[in-house]
């Protein structure tokens, strides 16, 4: 990653995030820790775009008489799109990496392989049954409600990264995504910017806000395990954290 020695802008920042956590065409001006603090820091702004377009389509869908179902799996489908689907592969290859029982360079080069093994697809094939599960049982309830859970849980997935970027969560190899972003926000920032989005979870519903908090903690305790069995965190470790987060912020709604 090259050095700039002048601030990165917020502009600097959402092209950044934008740019390296979804497909939306956008020029990426900088790539240096600087623009990469910002971008991890609009990581939720990302997610909110990623939920309302997810909402959009699956409340369309409900709202023309689809059915649940088809409008969960059309809402589940958006967020994989708009990612090219890497943080579903980042997810089964963090199973594999994490089931293979191996040492952490060995487990490194399980993740970096192009296949899927057993702990992936399994892992893989309950997340998405689960999100869609969830999702069907919000939409059948009403579009609204299926509506806010696709977004609530993306930008749940979002801010998840924002926490995986903090100082004291090294990256686990000097490439990659994970490097790029790994320490690059402040413990402080990283709060500061998660304090916000639960408020603002909180202005639609308190149970919103708890899955936001919930989200995270889950996301949180695979970070910290993949820092303990891999040395740090990577690409891989960040598409899995975020569905992690997402996953449990949908499970945390259907509770309510």
């Amino acid at each position: 990653m090259s050095e700039n020695t002048s601030p990165a802008t917020l502009p600097d920042g959402i092209r950044f995030a934008f740019g390296t956590l979804s497909v939306l065409r956008v020029n990426v001006t900088r790539w240096d820790h600087a623009a990469a603090r910002n971008g991890m820091l609009c990581a939720p702004l990302v997610g909110l775009v990623v939920g309302l377009a997810a909402a959009v389509v699956g409340g369309a869908l409900a709202l023309l008489g689809a059915g649940a179902l088809l409008a969960a799996v059309a809402a589940v489908a958006v967020p994989a799109a708009l990612t090219r689907g890497l943080h579903l592969d980042g997810l089964a290859d963090v199973a594999d990496g994490l089931g293979s029982g191996k040492p952490a360079d060995d487990a490194l080069r399980i993740m970096k392989q192009s296949d899927i093994g057993p702990f992936g697809v399994v892992t893989l094939v309950l997340a998405l049954f689960a999100q869609v599960a969830v999702l069907a049982d919000q939409f059948g309830q009403s579009w609204w409600r299926g509506a806010l859970a696709a977004t609530v849980s993306a930008v749940t997935a979002r801010l998840a990264l924002t926490f995986a970027s903090r100082t004291g969560v090294p990256a686990a190899r000097p490439e990659g995504l994970g490097a790029a972003v790994a320490e690059t926000v402040s413990r402080r920032a990283a709060l500061i910017v998660g304090v916000v989005v639960v408020a603002a979870s909180a202005a639609l519903s308190l149970r919103a806000a708890l899955a936001v908090v919930l989200g995270c903690s889950a996301a949180e305790l695979l970070s910290r395990r993949c820092v303990s069995r891999f040395g740090g965190v990577t690409g891989d470790v960040f598409g899995a954290l975020a569905e992690t987060a997402a996953t449990t912020a949908l499970v945390i709604l259907a509770l309510g």
